[in-house]
């Protein structure tokens, strides 16, 4: 009998929403064993992971996203700040030089323009 992998995202959303985190997640982890490159369920549970401030895992699922998508800017933002709020500086400047090297400048300028303030604000800092 397959499993509906739709209806199982749909339904951890509906738990996420009422806040059933926990069960919102073996949803997701339900999903992710039958699909494991499932991206809406990833983003998901990287972002209940995060939102729980269980940033160890949030920064697992986020670089699993990114293993499927380099040139993706949401995706970086995701583990840019897991790392930032572990505060894995240097982890987290090394994403931003990871993505600013594959992405599509002309895609992903919005990520790139915000990730170059960044740098010039910790430059300042720095400098101070």
């Amino acid at each position: 009998m397959p499993v509906d992998l739709e209806n199982i995202l749909n339904n951890a959303r509906a738990l996420a929403e009422a806040g059933k985190n926990e069960e919102a997640q073996m949803c997701l982890l339900a999903v992710l064993k039958e699909d494991p490159d499932n991206i809406a369920a990833l983003l998901m549970l990287g972002g209940a992971y995060f939102v729980e401030n269980n940033l160890k895992e949030a920064c697992m699922v986020f670089e699993r996203l990114i293993s499927l998508d380099p040139e993706s800017g949401k995706y970086s933002i995701a583990l840019f700040n897991a790392y930032w709020q572990q505060q894995r500086s240097e982890d987290a400047l090394e994403e931003i030089r990871r993505f600013i090297a594959v992405a599509d400048k002309e895609a992903e300028n919005d990520t790139i323009v915000q990730y170059m303030s960044i740098l010039k604000s910790l430059d300042t800092q720095k400098d101070a």
